[in-house]
């Protein structure tokens, strides 16, 4: 964003005129948000443009006819920034010579130091904005970026950052402003639209990361099956889930392929779930019915290795599968040699990481593999890549072993070998509990087994896909948070989506 800032000042355009629409869009939005001004406002001024802005909000408020204040904590170095703090004086607006009340009832607009940040704050507004969080929570809007918080990895520098109901970006997203690091920092995330020229967005990158959130349902890049498709040629699944200690497992990850729309569905589950297949599930066909190991993990290798893979399009293997018990390298020969898409998740991560070539056994795979962990699963996976941020972590890890990469999260990010990335930029909170990644994996597998069905590579955009449409069907469901709910939610959203009916 920077550097795109500065190709449109060495282009002409003057910096007073950008920071005159910027401050003029955020202060349209404060105008609309008459609640939040009732009480009048503080303005918190930094040194440089991040408080120019801020003074441009302050001035347009000021006439609007809202009780303002302004506090400038540092020095004021940029002369534009000066020349807009001389007019505010001229206009009347009260400057405060001593730190604003924490308490106080007026909205703090926090202007202070904007993109670019790279060093703590100073321990006194450090202090006071922790201060001010403490004794009003939720009467602060940030400009640009919180005080105090790396734009790149949404990380907080040492001693703090400012807390934000809300915070105002300028053009493009900061990338760490949708990290989970700075969930509790950013708040709600509005962007103000600057102009950036189409020309320079052209300009950006492959690679440039994209953030997905609600409204792209309507733009998604949905494969439909040929209109005369049996069902063998609309993606044919094998789901090896399950083990005595988690059933409910494979039922989930079952739920989530039927969810998807897949044509045929065949299960290899633990025997508790096979009793009853039929009638929870009634149009998944039994593969197999397994007995856990001594471990507890379900007993796999045997069946897996005398079974013909050749005949589905997906094989998701993983889910409630329990760490005990085989070893990955029984499992290996068969996995290795399946040319369709492997999706990878859970205790079938967990059980890869124990093996002696560890992700690098993904190198070897005939065919696409997406790999779905949590955090916990893609630190035993990838040891190496423990503190990289989610972003960065994932785009390495795909790279390293050539499988597409979602790493679970509160804003997931998926990652493609090519060097392609993608990441949720709006939470669903209640999606964070037990059973959900189950149905998400089997959902996984039922979307991707469409695409392998006519032979399309199963790239990572499609594991992004997958992803949004988890999430988005738990944001939209009413009947509950459960899995099941979510399950019936996703079901709905897919077959709105086939039919090109989603609103």
């Amino acid at each position: 964003m920077a550097a795109l800032e500065e190709e449109m000042f060495a282009s002409g355009l003057p910096v007073a005129a950008l920071m005159e629409k910027v401050g003029q869009a955020m202060a349209a939005w404060f105008r609309q948000q008459s609640e939040l001004l009732a009480d009048g406002v503080v303005v918190l001024v930094g040194p440089g443009h991040n408080g120019g802005d801020g003074l441009v909000v302050a001035r347009e408020l000021h006439l609007a006819g809202v009780k303002v204040q302004l506090w400038a904590p540092l020095p004021i170095r940029q002369p534009l920034t000066v020349q807009h703090w001389t007019y505010v004086k001229w206009l009347g607006i009260q400057q405060l010579d001593n730190a604003p009340d924490v308490a106080g009832e007026s909205l703090w607009i926090e202007a202070l130091f904007g993109l670019g940040q790279s060093r703590p704050l100073p321990e006194t507004l450090a202090t006071l904005l922790q201060a001010r969080q403490r004794c009003q929570p939720g009467k602060l809007v940030s400009l640009d970026v919180p005080a105090g918080l790396c734009s790149d990895s949404g990380i907080p520098f040492p001693g703090g950052a400012a807390v934000a109901m809300t915070t105002l970006t300028v053009g493009l997203l900061k990338q760490g402003l949708i990290q989970d690091a700075a969930i509790d920092q950013v708040g709600r995330l509005v962007r103000v639209d600057m102009g950036v020229p189409e020309i320079l967005l052209k300009q950006l990158p492959e690679s440039q990361p994209r953030r997905i959130c609600s409204a792209d349902v309507a733009t998604l890049p949905w494969q439909h099956p040929a209109a005369s498709a049996m069902k063998y040629e609309r993606g044919r699944v094998l789901v090896i889930a399950g083990s005595d200690d988690y059933p409910g497992a494979a039922s989930l990850a079952i739920q989530g392929a039927i969810a998807s729309g897949a044509g045929s569905i065949q299960a290899a589950v633990p025997v508790a779930v096979a009793d009853q297949l039929w009638q929870v599930a009634p149009e998944v066909v039994l593969a197999a019915a397994l007995e856990s190991s001594t471990a507890g993990g379900m007993a796999v290798a045997n069946w897996l290795a005398s079974h013909e893979l050749s005949r589905f399009d997906a094989v998701l293997i993983g889910p409630g599968l329990g760490r005990g018990g085989e070893p990955w390298s029984l499992l290996a020969e068969p996995l290795q040699r399946f040319a369709g898409l492997l999706v990878l998740d859970a205790d079938g991560l967990n059980r890869l990481a124990l093996a002696t070539e560890g992700w690098q056994w993904l190198q070897q795979r005939q065919g696409n593999t997406w790999i779905t962990p949590h955090a916990g699963e893609f630190r035993r996976l990838f040891p190496q890549l423990k503190d990289r941020q989610p972003l960065d972590a994932a785009l390495e890890a795909s790279r390293l072993c050539g499988a597409a990469v979602l790493l679970k999260g509160a804003h997931s990010v998926v990652a493609d070998p090519s060097g392609a990335a993608w990441q949720l930029g709006e939470t669903a909170s209640w999606v964070a509990r037990t059973g959900l990644g189950d149905l998400l994996a089997g959902y996984a597998a039922g979307l991707g087994s469409m695409d392998a069905a006519k032979a399309q590579a199963c790239q990572g955009e499609s594991l992004a896909v997958v992803a949004f449409l988890h999430a988005e069907a738990a944001r939209r469901c009413r009947q509950g948070s459960s899995a099941g709910s979510i399950a019936q939610s996703l079901a709905e959203l897919t077959i709105s989506l086939q039919s090109n009916e989603c609103d």
